[in-house]
């Protein structure tokens, strides 16, 4: 008995450590660049979305991981989200209010919190975001898909 429970910890041991070097991998969210052949000012490391699925009526996260060989100064984040394909929102952000401003050059996260409305549909949705500055068009642009799920019911709407 205890030669098999040597054994059982032998093995566990490493996969447990693995998959636990591996979990916070498992949890990013695939993205894609706007224009695939496009140099853009800000690449994108990755994308976390917390909690994922979104709930209705909860807070969710959405986190962008990025670096910059460029400093800065401020710009806008401007949101466009469709539904099945179909264009349903769109808002638009002062880039410094979702990120420290200036952005140094290096790696920098832009976080955004919204409250969905309890009343908003479950299913697959796609989000793309246009990052532009000041002098420079476009600093980056991803798209990426989530997930509403049936969660709380609330008609609160806010965001920062």
């Amino acid at each position: 008995m205890d030669t098999l429970a040597a054994r059982f910890k032998l093995i566990l041991l490493p996969l447990l450590s693995i998959s636990l070097f591996l979990l916070p991998f498992l949890q990013a969210t695939d993205f894609n660049y706007c224009d695939k052949k496009g140099n853009y000012v800000v690449k994108v490391k990755g994308v976390d979305i917390s909690p994922n699925p979104v709930a209705r009526g909860k807070p969710a996260t959405f986190s962008i991981s990025a670096s910059t060989d460029k400093a800065i100064i401020g710009g806008k984040a401007v949101i466009d989200v469709s539904y099945f394909g179909i264009h349903i929102h769109q808002e638009t952000h002062d880039l410094c209010e979702e990120t420290s401003c200036p952005v140094a050059v290096g790696n920098f996260v832009l976080s955004h919190n919204q409250v969905l409305p309890g009343f908003t549909p479950p299913g697959s949705y796609t989000l793309k975001m246009t990052i532009s500055g000041e002098g420079i068009q476009v600093l980056t642009c991803i798209s990426f898909n989530f997930k509403i799920g049936f969660g709380a019911s609330g008609s609160s709407i806010s965001d920062s």
